[in-house]
């Protein structure tokens, strides 16, 4: 009686060992004798007891694999740091059980190397603006070798770049240096422009005074003239316009601020009297 219970217990625990209820979400990779056998999609799934044996049982939900931050020399030698973060799916687990020791840790140092690759060969510049480029290099190149492994990659997201802090505090000061020559150019430019227009206002008005001081001349002229023709030889009137007009002058020339003396001729009527000479013999 008791051997009949025995025997029957193992036929149970048999019966157990033998099924295996695999959830959503999973696949168990079954070894017989040591060897890959098949793997077990979920649900309700039968394997010979003590000869078959699940190796491992895999996640073929998303993989959230993060890329430790790390430092990158860029072309134009600059350190940066970077970190990244993938998004990966197993689709053949007995690959990635057989295919590497540790699928996760293999994807992890495999983006980090290549990621290394990539922006070694970037400017800083283009490092720092270029995301959406490094992030499709970064996932053509380890397609095909992680496809081997069993896994797909189905995003890689750069999370950041930075300069390191060197690089921040280099940064800084040439932006504050190029902003220093900015000013000096602008101000530079401001007073040449200043200087310009000031010497433009002083040319023109030296013209314009030059005109008129042509006109009153041509009109003083031509009105000693017309009177000369008018008059004839009657001395009086044009030694009274003349007079007249030179004292006006010589009362211009008094009120000037540079003007000191002001003196008069001893003979003004014999001064006059020559310069009615001249304008007559013209």
């Amino acid at each position: 009686m008791e051997i009949l219970v025995v025997l029957l217990i193992v036929v149970i625990i048999t019966l157990f060992a033998g099924v295996k209820i695999v959830p959503q979400g999973e696949e168990w990779v079954v070894e017989r004798l040591g060897k890959f056998n098949e793997t077990l999609k979920p649900g309700l799934n039968v394997i010979i007891p003590y000869i078959d044996k699940v190796r491992q049982k895999v996640s073929t939900r998303d993989l959230i694999l993060d890329i430790q931050r790390q430092e990158v020399i860029t072309k134009d030698n600059a350190v940066i740091l970077t970190n990244a973060i993938a998004f990966a799916r197993v689709t053949k687990p007995e690959d990635a059980i057989y295919g590497v020791e540790d699928f996760k840790l293999a994807i992890q140092n495999l983006i980090m190397t290549t990621l290394r690759s990539i922006i070694g060969e970037m400017k800083l510049d283009e490092a720092l603006s270029n995301r959406d480029i490094i992030k499709a290099k970064l996932k053509d190149q380890i397609l095909d070798d992680i496809a081997d492994w069993g896994v797909t990659i189905k995003s890689v997201e750069i999370q950041d770049i930075t300069p390191s802090s060197s690089m921040q505090t280099a940064m800084e000061q040439q932006a504050a240096a190029e902003r220093e020559r900015r000013a000096v150019e602008t101000r530079a430019e401001g007073e040449k422009n200043a200087m310009i227009l000031e010497a433009q206002g002083k040319l023109e008005a030296a013209k314009k005074e030059a005109e008129a001081q042509v006109a009153l001349s041509e009109a003083s002229a031509q009105a000693i003239t017309n009177v000369s023709q008018a008059i004839t030889d009657k001395e009086l009137p044009t030694m009274f316009l003349l007079g007249d007009r030179y004292i006006n002058t010589l009362e211009k020339i008094s009120q000037s601020q540079n003007s000191k003396f002001v003196i008069y001729p001893a003979d003004l009527q014999g001064a006059i009297k020559g310069m009615l000479g001249n304008v007559m013999k013209k």
